[in-house]
């Protein structure tokens, strides 16, 4: 098995068993992505990752766009159509089977508990994927304080975050970040 192979090999079956996890979307995953991807793979570094995740969360479509920008840096275009198949590909499979069962027990007190249950793993996997960028992210005291203050202006006012990311990107043309 030639290195690329290899590699190609390793997209999938990394992204085809994290698909299955992605409970809340891809940005829950963010953290594992980012460890397998640096740590374990050594694919790329901490900034480089952070990289990818900016540009995967300004560019239209899906989130999971990360994925195939991670493909695509480790095997050019064949790894970023697998990475993208692995990714949507299972999880899509089982939720066609999962939705059937799932309505026909929309009332079942199990079901009920279970959704319940899974709105808080959501928002510690999400509050974990932001930690994650943050840290990697946040190299100046002044990156920090706009990170934590973009934070609390999102969660305390209703202005649209892409304002701040705005106001973000300028402060970094200019200098300031």
């Amino acid at each position: 098995m030639s290195r690329e192979d290899g590699e190609l090999w390793l997209l999938a079956t990394t992204f085809a068993s994290l698909s299955l996890l992605a409970v809340g979307g891809v940005n829950a995953l963010v953290p594992e992505i980012h460890r397998l991807s640096v740590d374990v793979y050594g694919w790329m570094s901490s900034a480089r990752f952070t990289d990818l995740f900016a540009i995967a969360q300004a560019a239209p479509g899906p989130n999971m766009m990360l994925v195939t920008l991670i493909g695509w840096h480790v095997a050019g275009l064949p790894g970023a159509l697998l990475a993208t198949a692995c990714m949507t590909m299972p999880t899509s499979i089982a939720a066609f089977f999962v939705a059937k069962t799932w309505e026909r027990f929309r009332k079942a007190r199990w079901r009920i508990a279970a959704q319940a249950g899974l709105v808080p793993v959501a928002i510690g996997l999400f509050s974990a994927s932001s930690y994650v960028l943050a840290r990697h992210a946040d190299d100046s005291v002044m990156a920090a304080v706009l990170t934590v203050g973009t934070a609390g202006f999102v969660y305390f006012t209703k202005v649209h975050p892409l304002l701040l990311l705005g106001i973000a990107g300028l402060a970094g043309f200019l200098g300031l970040v």
